[in-house]
């Protein structure tokens, strides 16, 4: 099986299993999911969706979180670890939002990575999530089921594997694929001990291959 028929039986599997995928981050508009990637950083879903009702409650807009004071957005998301540089980076970031594009999240990569604290992985999700484009959103599940399942090899650089894996997934499946490995990642693939006696992607799987040819 080459490496683009395995991707397209791995997305048809996981859409089976996944149907009603989602991003697994709480927000209602553009510029709170930007927030929302940032607080993520080394940190769990959960928590930042328990953190950031409070800055939104004290700072309902790009605004008014631009004209914040660091300091005071830093005492609201120190829960979510690296509390001082994610403060920085939040308010520098919606302070361009506001100046540049008058509260707008620019929907292209080259502008996205403009703004501060946002890197390649969370402009993915913007596109992908928010604006429909094509997306592949690199985080440490995509990187690491790509490489068990052997749709990468030994890549673990999120970059290179972005760029491996656009050229075996069709555009469209891109963003709805990395959704669902987060979500097999969780469930199944776990990091320590993956359950592959109840995985659908078992006999498609490398990594399956080589523990059972190993016993």
């Amino acid at each position: 099986m080459t490496k683009p028929e395995l991707a397209l039986a791995v997305i048809d599997r996981l859409k089976k299993a996944y149907p009603a995928t989602h991003c697994t981050l709480s927000y209602d508009r553009a510029w709170q999911l930007l927030i929302s990637l940032r607080l993520a950083a080394q940190c769990t879903d959960a928590r930042v969706d328990k953190t950031t009702p409070y800055l939104y409650e004290k700072y309902p807009t790009v605004e008014a979180l631009a004209d914040a004071d660091v300091a005071d957005v830093e005492a609201i998301v120190r829960p979510c670890g690296l509390g001082h540089s994610k403060a920085r980076d939040i308010v520098a970031c919606m302070k361009m939002l506001h100046e540049v594009y008058h509260d707008q999240v620019p929907d292209t990569m080259e502008e996205l990575l403009k703004l501060p604290g946002v890197g390649r992985k969370s402009a993915n999700l913007v596109l992908g999530d928010v604006f429909g484009k094509p997306a592949i959103v690199t985080d440490t599940h995509c990187i690491r089921l790509s490489n068990r399942i052997g749709l990468v090899d030994d890549i673990k650089e999120p970059a290179k594997v972005e760029k491996a894996l656009k050229k075996i997934i069709p555009p469209e499946e891109g963003n709805d694929l990395c959704h669902r490995l987060v979500d097999h990642g969780r469930a199944v693939c776990t990091a320590r001990s993956p359950k592959c006696g109840d995985c659908c992607l078992a006999d498609l799987c490398r990594y399956h291959r080589e523990e059972s040819a190993s016993v």
